[in-house]
């Protein structure tokens, strides 16, 4: 069939493929891992598991969308194992601006960043992916639902649910640590 892209029938529609989806691979890698050299590497590995399997796809779209997934449960195993990410989820830390940067700052935001990643590994892994896939993968709501194989309407509703679940999250936190007890 002319129309089936194999991931091992040219070098140069490898090279084609790898140019166009190594971009998003690396961003969903490294929000789920938080860590550039562990990304990459998982990066790297997706593509050497599509060229090594000589796999065949209907177009090159299928093929990243098949990395895609291979990516994000490498990387999901890969922060299973180990206890702590290292970077913080930034789109939810809101720094005072006005503030300079100081040795106490960098503490509170330091302290503030751990908080907000404990947040987020609060929320289901279902919420957590859409936020990751849609924030950091800048993918949008459709190429999401191809990847976890559900409708477009339901990337939107989980999107909405994470985004209220994680700011409740930070609320409860937040009453938590101010001395406030909400009963």
């Amino acid at each position: 069939m002319e129309s089936n892209t194999s991931a091992g029938n040219s070098e140069q529609e490898f090279k084609r493929l790898y140019d166009s989806a190594f971009p998003v691979l690396f961003r969903v890698a490294i929000r789920i891992t938080n860590s550039a050299e562990a990304a990459e590497d998982l990066c790297q590995e997706s593509f050497f598991r599509l060229y090594e399997k000589n796999m065949v796809f209907v177009n090159p779209e299928e093929a990243k969308y098949w990395l895609i997934r291979v990516v994000k449960n490498a990387a999901l195993n890969y922060a299973k194992r180990k206890d702590r990410e290292r970077k913080a989820y930034q789109r939810a830390f809101k720094e005072d601006t006005r503030q300079v940067e100081t040795g106490e700052a960098a503490l509170v935001k330091k302290e503030a960043s751990e908080e907000i990643q404990k947040a987020l590994e609060k929320l289901p892994e279902n919420l957590r992916m859409v936020l990751i896939f849609k924030e950091y993968a800048e993918m949008n709501y459709k190429e999401i639902g191809r990847v976890l194989g559900i409708s477009e309407g339901n990337v939107k509703v989980r999107v909405f649910r994470a985004r209220e679940r994680l700011a409740a999250i930070l609320d409860d936190r937040s009453n938590e640590q101010g001395g406030k007890n909400v009963s």
